[in-house]
């Protein structure tokens, strides 16, 4: 005899369904936050999800004098990029900053363009920036070290679809082949 669980499931699996994605990184569609943003590229150029129209885009929060978790993420999404073969032109990477003090636009244009010349780096001012990582739901803290700082930060990387809505968040211990496999999914959706 089975249960109501059995039955359902029975009844479930003579519906015709779209297949569902399966994903190595977090499903989180249909998230109620980082609807948008609105940040400043190292030209002075206003820019917002609408920017990237049609394209996927991977956003992480960093700082250019990270020692390890931000030149990781961003040498991981360059493999990516070439992991995505043609579409690698459809894939926008977004790094924001989350140290505007230091994070200049020219250091911000150098810093992106050394892994990959099509990365685009994103500041605010200081209430901006924090009002942007609220939204995301990204945790960042000065650290006083010595007679400077460094920042502490979150490392995960957010993407949209080409539609503009916000699917996933990877983590970083995730690799860049699963990390392609997800966009691709993304990029040609079934």
């Amino acid at each position: 005899m089975l249960g109501a669980a059995g039955l359902i499931g029975l009844s479930l699996a003579g519906c015709k369904r779209a297949p569902s994605q399966q994903f190595h990184g977090v499903d989180i569609t249909g998230a109620t936050y980082a609807k948008d943003f609105s940040l400043t590229d190292p030209n002075g150029k206003t820019r917002t999800l609408a920017d990237f129209k049609g394209k996927a885009i991977m956003m992480f929060f960093g700082f250019t004098q990270c020692p390890d978790v931000c030149p990781t993420a961003l040498v991981r999404a360059a493999t990516v990029k070439q992991l995505l073969g043609a579409d690698g032109d459809r894939l926008q990477v977004i790094f924001v900053t989350v140290d505007p003090e230091r994070d200049t636009p020219e250091i911000l244009k150098a810093y992106t363009a050394a892994f990959d010349p099509s990365f685009l780096g994103l500041y605010g001012d200081l209430k901006h920036t924090e009002e942007t990582a609220k939204d995301f739901k990204v945790f960042y803290k000065k650290v006083p070290t010595g007679s400077s700082y460094t920042m502490d930060h979150s490392a995960l990387s957010y993407v949209y679809d080409p539609d503009g809505k916000l699917r996933l968040v990877l983590r970083h211990t995730q690799s860049a082949e699963e990390y392609a496999a997800d966009l691709r999914q993304l990029l040609h959706p079934a």
